[in-house]
């Protein structure tokens, strides 16, 4: 898994790809968790680049979720693929958190 940050207007995108599994998933976690300790508490997963995810996986990103709400932000999902989709359906984590189509969609969601 690899995973970049960058500046979207007042929002932080995380660009991930690759596997979020029991190996890579700290790492992803350690990564929200940095920029919401800097203060960004708009966040992007942008997650058109992950084929799997697991359970640990899921973790992460419940915990920058919970994270992010905490200090009055929130974490968006954008560009989720069939196969991460289908296990954050199964898990009701597309209940939780929300989902959209593309990047843009995800940061515009924001607002201003």
């Amino acid at each position: 898994m690899e995973s970049s940050v960058e500046q979207v207007g007042n929002v932080t995108l995380v660009r991930v790809s690759g596997s979020v599994d029991g190996l890579t998933a700290d790492s992803l976690q350690t990564t929200f968790r940095e920029q919401v300790d800097a203060g960004a508490v708009r966040l992007v997963g942008d997650l058109g680049g992950v084929e799997y995810t697991s359970s640990a996986g899921l973790r992460a990103l419940l915990a920058t979720l919970k994270l992010a709400r905490q200090r009055g932000g929130d974490l968006r999902l954008a560009a989720v693929q069939p196969a991460v989709f289908r296990v954050l359906e199964l898990s009701g984590f597309t209940t939780i958190l929300k989902l959209f189509p593309d990047v843009d969609a995800a940061v515009k969601s924001f607002g201003a």
